[in-house]
């Protein structure tokens, strides 16, 4: 019986994206472009600039008040930083660190790649494990991609006829379903973790504060210069 491979592992792509142009967003802005025009695509969101550092913008997010920071990588915008104002004690951090979880669990928008629960437990002291054993309390998630089904085809189609051609795909033997199968995994877990955002517990003077990434992996260094 034939094993039509190709269509099989095609049909199996639901949550992943293939252009580099399908990058993180951050209010429904993509992380990318030049500075200063994300700096003025932000203040059409109500932010402003801070009057301690012109580099910095201030406003709300999430609820929360905070500030933001745009960090570059050959002046192209490769992360967005959003800091808490506001610092606070354990207790309110191990709260606010697990309704952030629990939101980020439960939008739509995002999934996770960890089978283990980030939240913090009611009896986790923070202040010890932080300063003593310099353990860091962080939470990772990923934006699903916009580009289409039949983008990501395209894109794995190219891959894998480069390799074997259509005959050999139409009636593959075990050798070849097998590796087909792990270029697929491969390609699209490269494609699904190019967009991450995740957060962090930060500590000052012995305050917490939440430190939240949203990162452009296309535009961060990859040892280029080097």
């Amino acid at each position: 019986m034939k094993n039509a491979l190709l269509s099989l592992v095609l049909c199996c792509i639901s949550i992943v994206g293939m252009a580099q142009t399908d990058v993180t967003k951050f209010l429904g802005i993509p992380v990318d472009g030049n500075k200063s025009d994300m700096m003025r695509k932000l203040k059409s969101k109500g932010f402003t600039q801070s009057p301690y550092n012109k580099g910095v913008l201030t406003g709300k997010f999430n609820g929360m008040d905070v500030d933001v920071y745009i960090a570059t990588n050959n002046d192209k915008v490769c992360r967005i930083v959003v800091c808490d104002v506001n610092a606070m004690d354990e207790a309110s951090i191990k709260v606010r660190f697990n309704v952030l979880c629990e939101q980020f669990k439960n939008n739509s928008k995002y999934y996770s790649l960890s089978e283990e629960d980030p939240k913090l437990k009611e009896d986790e002291n923070i202040s010890y494990e932080m300063t003593v054993n310099k353990k860091r309390y962080y939470a990772f998630f990923y934006q699903r991609p916009d580009i289409t089904a039949a983008d990501f085809k395209e894109g794995f189609k190219t891959i894998v006829y480069s390799k074997y051609t259509k005959e050999q795909l139409e009636n593959p033997s075990e050798e070849i379903s097998q590796d087909v199968n792990k270029m697929f995994a491969m390609y699209a877990l490269e494609k699904t973790i190019k967009k991450p955002v995740w957060f962090i517990i930060s500590e000052n003077n012995g305050k917490y504060y939440i430190t939240m990434f949203y990162d452009n992996e296309y535009n961060r260094a990859n040892g280029e210069d080097l």
